[in-house]
């Protein structure tokens, strides 16, 4: 049986740093897993930015409030999601990611979670567990599910090398060009169709 694992920012939703950084008129928080590939470093380097400006997670859900879909993004996880199973594996945060699930119709999600001091300062967050997105795909195949991915990011690459198939979906011309083993594609008719291949 097959499962397809998609990653979320950049694929279905646009990057919510990228967002807030233009909220917020602040630079450095347009940095995200397509710039960095160490995600500990990123995510450090990103709380002490908020702590410097006095930002905290109610800034930034307000910011994610106004974040739509990309256009296509719902009927493409629509119909995929009549074909087969589907997992959204983000390393976002639960606190990020639900309203953006919501206007998804609600698809199973795996990420992670932020700790938020009463003032509403975010204080530090919690990784599901460690490569969490390669850790899950392999959980997934210890079951007995063929897994498919499709990414756009450094943190993507890993379950898509362990995935019986795997996607470049909107990626960075220096990821294609490292990795042109990966079909990399630019639109849902696209990546749709090299799944329902692979389910075939």
């Amino acid at each position: 049986m097959d499962i397809v694992c998609l990653d979320m920012e950049g694929v279905l939703v646009p990057e919510i740093w990228i967002a807030f950084s233009k909220a917020t008129g602040i630079e450095e928080l347009k940095l995200t897993t397509r710039d960095e590939p160490d995600y500990d470093k990123l995510m450090n380097y990103r709380l002490k930015i908020l702590k410097e400006h006095g930002l905290g997670l109610k800034e930034i859900q307000n910011t994610i409030a106004s974040i739509d879909p990309f256009p296509g993004a719902l009927e493409f996880l629509n119909e995929l999601r009549e074909l087969t199973q589907v997992i959204i594996l983000s390393d976002t945060f639960t606190q990020f990611a639900m309203p953006l699930m919501k206007k998804l119709n609600y698809p199973t999600i795996f990420c992670n979670t932020l700790t938020v001091n009463s003032a509403g300062e975010i204080t530090g967050y919690k990784m599901r567990c460690a490569h969490s997105k390669l850790t899950t795909v392999k959980a997934l195949q210890s079951m007995g599910f063929d897994t498919i991915a499709s990414g756009d990011s450094f943190n993507d690459l890993e379950m898509i090398q362990q995935s019986k198939a795997g996607f470049l979906f909107r990626s960075t011309e220096q990821i294609k060009k490292n990795h042109p083993q990966y079909p990399a594609f630019e639109e849902y008719n696209e990546l749709l169709n090299a799944i329902k291949k692979e389910l075939s």
